[in-house]
This record gives C-alpha cells, structure tokens and sequence, in this order.
C-alpha cells in the first residue's frame, strides 16, 4: 500500500442484527469504499438525510463500533489490530466534532478541564506554562479570545462558543483527520458560518483532513470540495460539490436539492414530490426505487456507480450506457 494514503476504507458494510429467535437485521452500510490521501488534505462531505448512514460511517472511522465486513486502514494499519501506543496515536490523530454542542462539557467543571484532560493523557505539555500557552493557541486559533473562555462555567457560553471550544480541543491533539458529525446543527444560524470557517482554517491552516458529515447541502456547498451523497447505506451519487449540487443527476439528489428553501421568491421550492420511505421495501435492487420517480424495471436490479464525467458519477440506471466505475475506484472522481 502507498505511503501517501492517510485513510483507506475498503468495501466496509456493517449490518445490526436485533432478535434471537426471529432475528431481523438492517444493512447500514454496504460496500463503501474511499481513500484519503496523506499530502492532499481535504474537506469531504458526506450527505443524506436520516437513516442514510452517515452516523454509521462516522462511528466506524472512530473506532467506535467495528465493520461487518471490509477494512478501515489508517497510515498503513487496520484500526481493529491497533494496540499499546499504536492505538494511542491513532486516538489523539483522529479526532471528532459532534453535533450537540452542550454534551461534551461536563456541567459541574470549567470549561478549563475539557483542554487540559486532553493535554495530560497524551503528555501535550511538559509544565503548566506550556500547557496554558498550547490551551490560548488552540482557541485563538478557532477565533475564540482565551480570557473570555477560560475559567467560565459552560452555562455562562453561547452554543458557538461551546462548538468552538470543542474544535480547540480537536486542535490541541494536532490531528491528521477530523469526523465532523453535523457540527452546525444545533448551533444558531447566525453562528454557522463562524464555525465553517473554523473548519476551513483548520484545513488550510493545520493541514488536517475533514470529513463533514451532514444532511444540510447549502452547508456542504460552503465548506467542502468534494461530495458523496448516502441513501439507505448505498452511495447514490459523488464529484465535485459544486458540480454535484448545481447539476444533481441522480433522481435522489435532485429531490434532496429541491427540497432547499433558496432565497430566491421566484424559485419554486419542493417542485418534485418526495414519497415517504416504505419500511418494507427490498434490499434487492436500487435502494430508492420505491420513492424514485424515475423508477423503472430494471431498477430491480442493483446499479452499480457509473461514471458521468470527471468529477461525478451515480448509482442510477438512467446511465446505464455510461462506463461503470468500481466503488473502489470512487476517489477518483472527488477532488482533493
């Protein structure tokens, strides 16, 4: 394996199995495959709505629950082999920001504690002063002002603030690769753009690889270089965001994107009528052929990903007469 490869997930599907006598289980993720390379730091989103998988994937990438099948590899090693320092390295490396902003702090400690925990188990610093002094760079860094933050209860800070005290503390570890699990959801809308700029510098500034995961596309446009759009654990769509979202060619994609309240009044808003999810439907075949409106017979089957130009493919029999292009192949077609 090259040298150059930060991350490599190959074909990973995980399955949750509920039941002992009538067992039933839910494919959350199947077959994905991506690779993110070690001198090409990026902003990768990845997009769908509920139930798409893009917690699934996340708790993967962290370690957090193990793949049914396939490998996570990081720098060389699958993450299930780590041990000793290994395992240690991999944790301080790869870092996440999640989307409640209030559920990292704990209530009764100061903010103070949520920087300095991270700073004495991985031995950041070798006095108080170095540590103080790490602790004000990583929040000057996310634009916070160290003398208003520290020694405050976290009652006493707005939810911005709080997002960006837990982006500080990713910055601390001085990570290669950042899962940001819908980091703006919860935060007020006039506080978004801050926080997307702080994952942008940390990006260009620190070379940190991001994955941001979301189910917000306007958000996704603003921040990302690169988009791999998830239905029902099965990649629909990939490229370019910016080719992505202003020309969407799978059926799904485009009824996610109508589904975005633009500004403009003259713009009709959900013009596609969006059915809701059958419970029943078969894993057999294309995963959104029961709410697609281009459905047809062939749709039975499962589509593989075919490619439609440079930067962006689809997981559509519409484009059956295109080259398919394997789903280990799919980083080809997303910019770095």
């Amino acid at each position: 394996m090259s040298l150059a490869n930060l991350l490599e997930l190959r074909n990973i599907s995980k399955v949750y199995t509920r039941g002992l006598i009538n067992a039933s289980s839910t494919t959350a993720l199947e077959g994905f495959s991506l690779t993110l390379k070690e001198e090409e730091p990026t902003i990768l989103t990845v997009a769908g709505e509920s139930g798409s998988g893009k917690t699934t994937l996340a708790m993967l990438l962290l370690g957090f629950i193990t793949p049914t099948s396939g490998q996570i590899i990081y720098r060389g090693k699958d993450i299930t082999t780590l041990s000793g320092d290994e395992k240690m390295t991999f944790r301080r490396e790869v870092q996440a920001v999640f989307q409640d902003p209030f559920a990292v702090f704990n209530p009764f400690y100061k903010v103070d504690h949520l920087l300095t925990v991270p700073i004495n188990r991985f031995k950041l610093a070798r006095s108080r002063a170095e540590a103080r002094d790490k602790i004000e760079e990583a929040l000057t860094a996310v634009g916070l002002r160290p003398e208003d933050i520290q020694g405050r209860f976290p009652h006493q800070l707005s939810g911005g603030q709080r997002q960006r005290i837990n982006v500080a503390r990713a910055l601390l570890l001085k990570p290669r690769l950042l899962i940001a699990d819908e980091p703006v959801s919860m935060v007020d809308a006039s506080l978004r753009a801050n926080i997307l700029e702080t994952l942008s510098k940390l990006q260009r500034d620190h070379g940190v690889s991001i994955i941001y995961i979301t189910h917000d596309l306007t958000t996704a446009f603003h921040i990302s270089k690169s988009i791999v759009v998830l239905y029902r654990g099965a990649v629909m769509e990939a490229g370019d965001v910016d080719t992505v979202i202003k020309s969407p060619q799978h059926p799904y994609t485009r009824l996610l994107i109508d589904s975005i309240p633009w500004p403009n009044l003259d713009q009709r808003w959900g013009e596609r009528p969006i059915k809701a999810r059958e419970t029943g439907a078969s894993s057999v075949g294309c995963r959104f052929h029961s709410r697609c409106p281009s459905a047809m017979e062939i749709c039975e089957q499962r589509p593989p990903l075919f490619r439609l130009s440079e930067r962006q493919a689809a997981s559509c029999h519409l484009y059956r007469d295109n080259d398919k292009l394997d789903g280990e192949r799919l980083t080809e077609v997303l910019p770095a």
